[in-house]
């Protein structure tokens, strides 16, 4: 019988970094990248999560292995 891991509905930074195996800096880069444009509205976002979903999206868009 295989174990399967309960998917989450939601990461924080950190956790999506680790899900996508970046550091920090380089999830915060492909954040900067292709969500958010300016830095008034990364510092209009007090406490983001990501879903599952934009993990993959960033996957994509990072060309990420």
């Amino acid at each position: 019988m295989l174990a399967t891991r309960a998917s989450k509905s939601y990461y924080s930074e950190s956790e999506a970094a680790e899900a996508l195996g970046v550091s920090i800096d380089q999830f915060r880069s492909l954040v900067r990248t292709h969500i958010v444009h300016s830095e008034e509205e990364q510092h209009m976002i007090p406490s983001t999560t990501f879903q599952p979903s934009d993990l993959v999206i960033l996957r994509l868009l990072g060309n990420l292995r």
